[in-house]
């Protein structure tokens, strides 16, 4: 499978919330991290990512990814694209991101998302940032130094 075909895999796992398929395409010490939240709020290795995705998109009436630009380098992937969540409270947010990928020996090994948190805080329900605050945060790994 080339490194394309992986980061879109993953994406359509992640469009589907697909947990267990999500997994299928992150090495086993491959590091997440939400850019605009920085490296001491990463989360490292499939089942913490899993975990820190789920914070957010779990609890979400609708979620979809939506198809962009993809453009690799060897085994380095960016990928920008767009998202839709939908809450059950009625709110909706169309989120665009940028994803940066490293593949190596078929894995994920890093997935950096840049992103607006001021759009996102605009689009969503008001207990939104209250919610993130109560979150489990177990998966919490401070990758300073490594991305």
């Amino acid at each position: 499978m080339s490194v394309d075909e992986q980061v879109l895999g993953l994406w359509r796992a992640l469009s589907n919330r697909d947990w267990d398929g999500v997994k299928t395409f992150l090495s086993a010490d491959c590091i997440y991290l939400d850019m605009p939240v920085g490296p001491t709020a990463a989360a490292r290795g499939p089942d913490d990512i899993v975990k820190r995705l789920k914070i957010g998109l779990e609890p979400l009436a609708g979620y979809e990814n939506h198809d962009g630009t993809l453009v690799s380098n060897g085994s380095d992937v960016m990928y920008e694209h767009s998202e839709t969540w939908k809450w059950p409270t009625g709110e909706t947010a169309l989120l665009r991101f940028v994803s940066v990928h490293r593949v190596q020996d078929g894995k994920v090994t890093l997935w950096k998302d840049y992103w607006d948190m001021g759009s996102m805080v605009s689009q969503a329900p008001p207990t939104w940032l209250e919610d993130l605050a109560t979150a489990d945060t177990s998966w919490i790994f401070d990758a300073t130094g490594l991305v």
